[in-house]
């Protein structure tokens, strides 16, 4: 098998620079360099987009920098000591021990293996002293291969014996880990608690939170079992293990598989990352629910039974409410953003004409078959047929936009079951002309009937049907039904009404309208007030054209003032050095990318730490921005990109003066705010890193 780790892989007591973005790419320039990734700025982006979802920093000085990628072409690892420490985002301070993993997308299970047991060594004490006594490169690939089992025991050093140690602790199964504390405790007399532990790679975090629960519950005298759901397989607990079990510890970043297993257990939750910093405490909150007779319990699945699912309120009718149409605005996004994209460079190459024509023209599949009355193009007729070819993908793709809408707002309520009807009601929706309002009433009746049904008792021989056939087929009959018979109309005329109102808007009424979708843009940067603006922008975006400008309109003023909080925040943090720590100004800087390419979430670190001021002080610039795009006429032609669109916007240079104005206004007053409006200095302040 390809070795894991080689000496030209492995860098020692160098400063590597002073942010986790700059260690990784120094890593995964190491490994393209090697030969082992086609890539180096694919490998480091996946490997940056995984970081910036969940810091990769752990107890010990460690981080664990990891990610799949199309750029690898052989399972890796990378090691960096480091003579300047990195903060990765661990609890106890930066690391000088870093290990990249960078494993293929369809890496085998010997390699995923072994990767993980990697990840569980590196929370042995003795291992990672090792490490850091290492005096060579070759020393180092050594002691990793004794820890992985790769290799001979090594001879009898202090260093050797540490990873043998390690070893030794990392060898357990893959799929379940267990304190065994049973045997220490005195038999049946110990406590029990199982539990599951998942991340979204599947490779590190999974396997180092089993082990940190684990060795926290023999601490603690507690027989902890753990089933890792990860990359490298799963053995699931015995259903007798859970049976006996006081509670379940659910540390997981992603949805548990079969969690109907666990129903009727006192539970805890949080991401992976706290069963590895804080796995003493977990154990402690599990063991406290299970005390408690109206502690939360995992609810029964459909057909099961349980006396305590009525003590789970983890999630409320508003909460469930608010993700599930978060969730259908989220998966959403990407077929308009493409979709929107396209057809702006059709208009780009094939002009406003093309919308008329473009059926005609891809039909024929002809670029020299176009009509006569289409008359000639700045781009020839080769930019008019590629122009429409675009323009189509595009409008095919915005088609999407209320099925997927609903789609997947009933499957944030029902799960799987819930999305063949959401997108039959969706499509439904669209039929009746009841627009973006029709897809959130369909995909919403469409989750509730699909969640309805699957609650219902049901006979074993008719289970397997449930999910696949009479689900789908009952609740797209009860949700569309009552859209084409009931709903529907009305939902169309008053989409219609606001439609036309939009039509005919001019002068002060469009530069209020700006104003309210600015002061919506800033309230949340990306929250659901956020979304519900950009959606409603994007939905009537597709009834734009030469003579109905206002959609286009509407969709510059929301993109705009979307922009300006995260480069307000990015100005402000050199302008005023002082009121801002050093995190802040390093998301300062990342700041003004976000900001350009319209990712508002890039404002997000300033306003989790100082939201009181950060937020009004972007309401202001956002809803002068949205004033300013609406009364010089800007408009969008695409519904997302930011600057970089700036080929499919009308007035281009009005609309960055009112980004412009809009940016400095929230600067100025965010700066003036932290100064002389309770004053809060800077290396008190908590700072939140970016999030992708």
């Amino acid at each position: 098998m390809t070795e894991l780790l080689s000496p030209e892989l492995v860098v020692l007591d160098a400063s590597l620079g002073s942010s986790p973005a700059d260690v990784i790419r120094h890593l995964a320039g190491l490994v393209a360099d090697a030969g082992r990734a086609t890539e180096v700025e694919g490998l480091f982006a996946d490997a940056y987009a995984r970081e910036q979802k969940t810091a990769t920093g752990v107890p010990g000085g460690i981080a664990i920098p990891h990610c799949r990628s199309t750029a690898v072409t052989v399972p890796s690892l990378a090691m960096a000591r480091l003579s300047q420490p990195v903060d990765f985002g661990a609890k106890d301070g930066p690391a000088d021990i870093v290990f990249f993993i960078a494993a293929p997308e369809g890496a085998d299970q010997q390699h995923l293996k072994l990767l993980a047991k990697l990840a569980r060594s590196l929370i042995k004490k003795d291992f990672t002293a090792s490490l850091r006594a290492a005096g060579s490169q070759h020393e180092v690939v050594s002691l990793v291969n004794d820890a992985l089992g790769l290799s001979a025991p090594a001879p009898a050093t202090a260093g050797a014996v540490a990873a043998g140690g390690a070893s030794a602790g990392a060898a357990s199964s893959a799929g379940a880990v267990s304190a065994g504390a049973a045997s220490s405790t005195g038999g049946g007399s110990a406590r029990r608690i199982v539990a599951v532990t998942a991340c979204p790679t599947g490779i590190a975090h999974t396997y180092m939170a089993a082990d940190s629960l684990v060795a926290a519950g023999k601490d603690k005298g507690v027989d902890v079992q753990v089933e890792t759901q990860g990359s490298a397989g799963a053995t699931p607990l015995a259903q007798s293990v859970i049976d006996a079990a006081d509670a379940v510890v659910f540390a997981v970043d992603v949805d548990v598989r079969d969690k109907e297993r666990f129903a009727g257990k006192p539970y805890v939750q949080s991401p992976v990352k706290r069963g590895i910093d804080e796995p003493g405490v977990m154990i402690d909150e599990a063991l406290s629910v299970a005390a408690d007779p109206n502690g939360r319990r995992v609810v029964a699945a459909a057909g099961a039974s349980s006396s305590a699912s009525g003590s789970d309120r983890a999630e409320s009718f508003g909460g469930k409410l608010k993700r599930s149409l978060l969730t259908g605005v989220s998966y959403m996004i990407p077929f308009v953003a493409g979709g929107g994209l396209l057809i702006a460079l059709g208009f780009l190459l094939g002009g406003f004409d093309i919308t008329k024509y473009a059926d005609t023209i891809v039909v024929q599949n002809n670029l020299f078959s176009l009509p006569t009355e289409f008359g000639p193009q700045a781009w020839g007729p080769l930019g008019a047929y590629i122009g429409a070819v675009l323009f189509k993908i595009g409008a095919l793709s915005m088609g999407f936009l209320v099925p997927a809408l609903a789609g997947y707002i009933a499957y944030a309520l029902a799960d799987r079951p819930g999305i063949a009807p959401g997108f039959v009601a969706g499509a439904v929706a669209g039929f009746m002309g009841a627009g973006f309002l029709g897809g959130i009433v369909g995909g919403l009746l469409a989750g509730y009937v699909a969640h309805w049904l699957a609650s219902l008792p049901a006979p074993r021989w008719l289970r397997g049907l449930m999910p696949v056939a009479i689900i789908p087929l009952v609740a797209s009959i009860i949700a569309s039904g009552l859209l084409f018979v009931v709903l529907g109309g009305p939902i169309a005329f008053i989409t219609k009404a606001l439609n036309d109102w939009l039509t005919g808007m001019s002068g002060a009424t469009a530069v209020i309208l700006g104003i309210i979708l600015g002061l919506m843009m800033c309230f949340d940067l990306g929250g659901p007030v956020n979304k519900v603006a950009y959606a409603f922008a994007v939905a009537g975006l597709s009834a734009g054209s030469a003579a109905n400008a206002a959609p286009y309109q509407i969709m510059a003023a929301v993109m705009a003032a979307g922009m300006v909080p995260p480069l307000a925040m990015a100005l402000a943090t050199v302008l005023d050095h002082k009121n801002f720590n050093a995190t802040e100004h390093e998301n300062g800087k990342a700041a003004w990318l976000l900001g350009a390419s319209f990712i508002s979430e890039g404002a997000i670190p300033f306003a989790a730490a100082d939201p009181l001021r950060v937020i009004p002080a972007s309401m202001l610039g956002g809803a002068l921005t949205g004033a300013l795009s609406m009364a010089f006429g800007a408009g969008s032609k695409a519904p997302h990109g930011g600057i970089f669109v700036f080929f499919a916007i009308d007035n281009f240079i009005m609309w960055v003066v009112s980004i412009a104005a809009g940016v400095v206004v929230t600067a100025l007053a965010t700066i003036a705010l932290k100064r002389y409006v309770g004053k809060k200095a800077p290396e008190t302040a908590e700072a939140v890193p970016v999030a992708a």
